[in-house]
């Protein structure tokens, strides 16, 4: 599937410029291509990634190791309906589309919140799905 890593832009949204929004779009880029090694880079030392049904991965490695053992998707590719940027926090809201290691299709709506550090990488991402649970 081809990336759709493309960020709505206008009044009240962030500009796509921004090193902060351009990192988030390299980040779907990285992922939707399947360059795990090239999207953990993108995270800091220490960063933390929470994600719904895990614990807690941390740093380059740990997301390195959910993108290349333990991700239940085979391929697939995000739209980004909306960046919102407020300083270091990034929220985007979106779609996700592709197939499951078990060929089953997979089609959902997500947020994530990117928390950027300093040296400008990554310290934190937070995944949200958007799903029934009761």
């Amino acid at each position: 599937m081809t990336t759709a890593a493309t960020p709505h832009t206008g009044a009240g949204r962030p500009d796509a410029g921004s090193h902060g929004v351009r990192q988030v779009i390299r980040f779907y880029e990285r992922v939707d291509s399947g360059d795990a090694l090239a999207m953990s880079e993108l995270f800091a030392p220490g960063a933390v990634y929470t994600r719904p049904g895990y614990e807690p991965f941390i740093g380059p490695a740990g997301l390195l190791r959910f993108y290349t053992e333990l991700r239940t998707i085979r391929e697939g590719g995000h739209v980004l309906d909306r960046i919102v940027e407020q300083g270091d926090d990034i929220a985007v809201f979106g779609e996700f589309h592709g197939v499951l290691h078990s060929g089953a299709p997979v089609d959902l709506r997500f947020a994530d919140y990117f928390g950027l550090g300093s040296d400008g990488r990554f310290v934190r991402r937070d995944t949200y799905f958007f799903a029934p649970l009761v």
